[in-house]
């Protein structure tokens, strides 16, 4: 299975995850005991997080919120599998800096994961994370292997574009504060 930002996965079988990373960032996520595991692929948005713990404002913004909301559907859609909290193996990577001309989001990614993972109580497994190069990722939930190739300087081009298009996207799209009355 292949996600895209702002996707995550979940599975129980024996089938591999895989994503393309360069300043968002992944999460592979496994309870052993159980043989469930999942992936996500997250990024953060441009705005205004500084601090360590900015990502708990609501007024950074929406990819904020997709961070913390990315993690938390891929850690409750484990638990609906039977995982438990206490066995959870957690395994991070990207957050790199890809373009030099950009803000570094990748950075900011990672004090996010590592807030969020203190903050919750979780301890990491494994971690390959920052740099300049991307990654493509493939996981195999039910054993926690993970296997990580960094990419050429063409590759970064091509997936520093989809990075910004999908940035774009997420101030187009609403912060999930609007309601909307239906009879």
């Amino acid at each position: 299975m292949k996600i895209l930002p702002g996707e995550y996965y979940v599975s129980r079988g024996e089938e591999a995850i895989s994503t393309v990373l360069g300043s968002c960032v992944s999460a592979c996520v496994r309870d052993p005991q159980r043989g469930v595991g999942g992936m996500n692929h997250f990024m953060l948005p441009e705005d205004t997080a500084v601090g360590p713990n900015d990502w708990l404002d609501p007024a950074v913004g929406l990819a904020t919120r997709y961070g913390s909301y990315a993690m938390e559907s891929l850690i409750n859609d484990l638990l609906k599998l039977g995982a438990a909290r206490e066995r959870l193996e957690i395994k991070l990577f990207g957050g790199g800096q890809i373009l030099a001309a950009m803000t570094d989001v990748g950075g900011r990614n990672i004090r996010f994961i590592r807030n969020y993972l203190t903050l919750e109580g979780y301890g990491v497994a494994a971690e390959d994370l920052g740099g300049t190069q991307p990654r493509k990722v493939v996981y195999f939930p039910v054993t926690g292997r993970a296997r990580l190739r960094k990419l050429r300087p063409i590759e970064n081009r091509i997936i520093s574009r989809h990075e910004q298009l999908y940035l774009e996207s997420l101030g187009r799209q609403s912060s999930g504060g609007d309601v909307e009355l239906f009879e």
